[in-house]
Parts: C-alpha cells; sequence; structure tokens
C-alpha cells in the first residue's frame, strides 16, 4: 500500500511538472515575440517615418543604410505581399502599433503578413539592434517566425520591411532545473511523508492480525488517530474479545467435562474388579484406562490453551539439553548433536512441553530421537528425527488434529490419545513458530520447529 500510494503521487509529481514545464514554455514563447514583435514595430516605425520627411533623392540611400543582418528595407511603388486572411494575435498588434504610430487612415494601413512558412531572408537568426540579442538557431527545433510589413509613404510609395520575429532559447536553463529539481525533492519528501502517515495504520492492523493469529490475549490496539482508524481499532478489539470468550468458554467446557467423567470411570474401575471373570475384568480394566487416558490428555490440553505464561529470555540450547539428559536418565534413547549458546524470547514451560511431545511421540512410534539446533537469521530451527516406519504422506497434515491417530503404523497399544502432536502445534503457533513434519528419505519421520527469536 505504501509503494503504491507513494508511487500515484509521484506520477502525479512528474505529470503536473511536464505539463508546468509546457505550460511555461508556451508563455515563455508568446512573451519573446511579443516583446520582439513590439520592438520590431517601434523600429519599423521609426524607419517610415525618417524615410517618409527625407528628399525623394535620398530615399534610395537612406533605405540603403537602414537595411542590415536583422531587417531588410526595401523601397517599392506597390507592395509585394498580400494580407492574410487570418491575421492573428501578433500581426494585429503590429498593425495596430503602426497605424497609431504613423497615424495612417483607413484608406492608407500598412500590410503585415506573420508565418512560420515565410523563408527567412537572412538566415535563422534574431533581430540584433532592438534589445533582442541574436544567435544562430537549429533548424526544425526552434522555427522563428518570419515577418513581413509594407508602409505606405505620403507620396505613394511603399517602405518594404523583411525580418525574423526573436523565438525563445529553451526554457530549461540551469536556474529552472535546479528549481525545479528543489521543488521536486521538497515534493517527494512530503509524498514519502504523507504516504507513510496513510498507510502507518494499516501496517498497525495488520502486524496486529498477525500476532492475534498466535497469541489471542495480545494487547489491543490503541484506539487513538483518525476517525476511521479509531472506528477500525476498536472493531478489532472487540473482534478479539469475542475471540478471547469464545476459546474461554470453550476450554472451560472441555475441561468441566473432562474432570466430570473422572467420577464414572472410577466407580465402573471399582465395579469392573468385582468381576469375577479375569478375562473380562482385564479388558474392562484396559478400556476404562484407556478411557481415563483419554480424559487426562483432554483435560491437559484443556489446561494448556488456557495457561497464560509469561515470556522470558532463554537459552534454547540448554532448554533442549537439559530436557535430553532427563530422557537419557530415563533410559531413553535420546541424542542431542553439540550446539552452542541461542538465546530466544519464549515460554519455557509451554516450550518444554510442546518438546517433551515430540521426542517421546518419535521414542514411542521409532525407537529413538536425535535432535538438532540450528541458529538462523532471525530464527532458530530444532530438528527431530527417529528410525520409525513414518506417516503415509495423505495423511501428515492431519496427524496434529486433536485426537486424530494414524491406524497401522500407530498402534494403540502404545498408548495416548492423539492429543500429543495437537498440543505442540498449539505452543508452537502461540509463538508465531511453525511445526512441519516430513518422512525422511531414509526411512524415520522428522519433525522441524522453527522459532523466532523475539518470539510473537
Amino acid at each position: 500500500m505504501f509503494g503504491q500510494t507513494l508511487l500515484l503521487l509521484l506520477a502525479g509529481l512528474v505529470v503536473s511538472h511536464a505539463l508546468g514545464s509546457w505550460i511555461y514554455s508556451l508563455d515563455r514563447e508568446s512573451a519573446v515575440r511579443a516583446v520582439g514583435g513590439l520592438a520590431t514595430a517601434q523600429r519599423i516605425a521609426n524607419a517610415a517615418r525618417l524615410v517618409d520627411d527625407v528628399p525623394a533623392e535620398w530615399r534610395r540611400r537612406l533605405v540603403a543604410g537602414l537595411s542590415d543582418q536583422s531587417l531588410q528595407v526595401t523601397l517599392t511603388q506597390k507592395p509585394t505581399i498580400a494580407p492574410a486572411s487570418d491575421p492573428g494575435p501578433v500581426v494585429e498588434a503590429i498593425r495596430n502599433y503602426l497605424t497609431q504610430q504613423l497615424k495612417l487612415t483607413p484608406s492608407r494601413q500598412p500590410i503585415v503578413l506573420a508565418s512560420e512558412n515565410l523563408e527567412p531572408p537572412f538566415g535563422w537568426g534574431f533581430g540584433r539592434g532592438h534589445g533582442m540579442g541574436h544567435g544562430a538557431m537549429m533548424y526544425g527545433l526552434f522555427q522563428p517566425l518570419g515577418l513581413q510589413v509594407a508602409v505606405p509613404l505620403a507620396d505613394g510609395q511603399w517602405l518594404a520591411f523583411a525580418t525574423n520575429l526573436p523565438v525563445a532559447r529553451t526554457g530549461f536553463s540551469r536556474q529552472f532545473l535546479t528549481s525545479m529539481l528543489v521543488m521536486a525533492v521538497f515534493i517527494i519528501a512530503i509524498s514519502i511523508w504523507a504516504a507513510r502517515r496513510l498507510t502507518a495504520p494499516l501496517g498497525t492492523i495488520a502486524r496486529a492480525a498477525q500476532k492475534l493469529g498466535t497469541d489471542v490475549n495480545a494487547p489491543p490496539l490503541p484506539e487513538n488517530g483518525t476517525i476511521e482508524m479509531r472506528q477500525a481499532a476498536q472493531a478489532f478489539n472487540d473482534m478479539q474479545a469475542r475471540l478471547r470468550a469464545l476459546i474461554e468458554n470453550r476450554t472451560n467446557m472441555l475441561a468441566a467435562l473432562s474432570h466430570d467423567l473422572r467420577t464414572p470411570l472410577t466407580l465402573l474401575r471399582l465395579r469392573a474388579e468385582n468381576v469375577e471373570s479375569v478375562d473380562e475384568r482385564d479388558k474392562m480394566l484396559a478400556t476404562i484406562k484407556g478411557m481415563d487416558t483419554m480424559v487426562g490428555a483432554t483435560l491437559n490440553f484443556a489446561r494448556e490453551e488456557a495457561a497464560v505464561e509469561p515470556r522470558r529470555s532463554t537459552d534454547i540450547s540448554a532448554l533442549v539439553q537439559s530436557l535430553v539428559d532427563d530422557m537419557a536418565d530415563a533410559g531413553l534413547d535420546v541424542v542431542l548433536a553439540p550446539a552452542g549458546p541461542m538465546l530466544i524470547t519464549c515460554q519455557p514451560a509451554a516450550l518444554k512441553r510442546a518438546l517433551t511431545n515430540l521426542i517421546d511421540n518419535a521414542v514411542k512410534y521409532g525407537k529413538r530421537a536425535h535432535l538438532s539446533l540450528h541458529a538462523m537469521a532471525n530464527s532458530v530451527e530444532i530438528i527431530i528425527d527417529d528410525d520409525g516406519p513414518g506417516i503415509p504422506e495423505d495423511e501428515i497434515e492431519r496427524v496434529t488434529q486433536p485426537f486424530y491417530r494414524v491406524e497401522g503404523s500407530r498402534s494403540r497399544d502404545t498408548g495416548g490419545a492423539g492429543l500429543g502432536l495437537a498440543i505442540a502445534q498449539s505452543i508452537v503457533q502461540v509463538h508465531g513458530g511453525s511445526l512441519t513434519l516430513s518422512n525422511r528419505p531414509k526411512g524415520g519421520l522428522r519433525a522441524t520447529l522453527v522459532l523466532p527469536i523475539l518470539g510473537s
């Protein structure tokens, strides 16, 4: 969202700068031509007065002296140009100026023709001598405006002028580019700040939603900021409160049911012990024991979900080593590869319970458990391998579901209610990590835990 918002703002900046530069160039072109047209009209008016005031025998030499590289002046008996059907604003301005300055009557009007299609008389130069500067122009890049003017004299002769109106040089001077760069940097900085300010609340909500997925007891969002942000935060907090209440009600109900089942199971055990048939008594007691184990596992599962343990910095290597040592002392085939200290923020008791379930699962169904720890950039990876038969590929995704057991490869003779992996999965998710099960190429099952260093 931040990138898209910033991209839209920068696209608007580029378009506005391009349009502004184009409008500036057009306006500058018009201004230069207007000023150049006025200067040319003043020079033509002065020349016409001068020629009109001198004796007829002097005019030829005077006209020759008035001609130069910027303005060609000729004396003729009749005009050699025709007025344009659509004179345009430049032509109208020059004609009105000459009419006013030379005090011409309606029957004796100057003829003015300006067009980009006219061949310039003296190359592509700016006019000199009327304050407009001079210089060579590139043909086709800045097309000059050709100007031809015929002014009537008092004795009926016409004074013809041919010149080029000046064309503005490119407006992208050093000062112009510097100012545009300064404005662009300033606007980009403002755009980045505005985009971050607009998208920051979305990032806050996204992080809160991600944290809620792993910890329903996460702190609520602060209800501040804009009206929309306050409304979104309030709705999010209400949703979190309802989810917390729903989970608490479900956990309490599950714990109550598991606890209440203990009483009839105890009565059934007492009655089964009075059965005279040894075979029937043993079968009934085995069934009751299995039910009691399942109820106990369910009660522990409910307690694990309801328990809230504070997080603290823990050396996960030392925690796993102590767990492995305890199991090895109990006669289990559990081995840990050497690993250095690795500090993470976690719930040590809950994490120890999850690792115990996974190691116990590996020993029960895979004869042994081989553990290894690996430090990653922002997380710690714990791998638990066993030598068992593995799990069918189509059932790997379901074995972490509560009460699910794989038939055949996982016999009930080993005990358990199918909650060990579910409890481990729940604890790992609360820590913001992941638990992945996969079959090893050479046989056996691999459980891979990835835990973030800073927790969830």
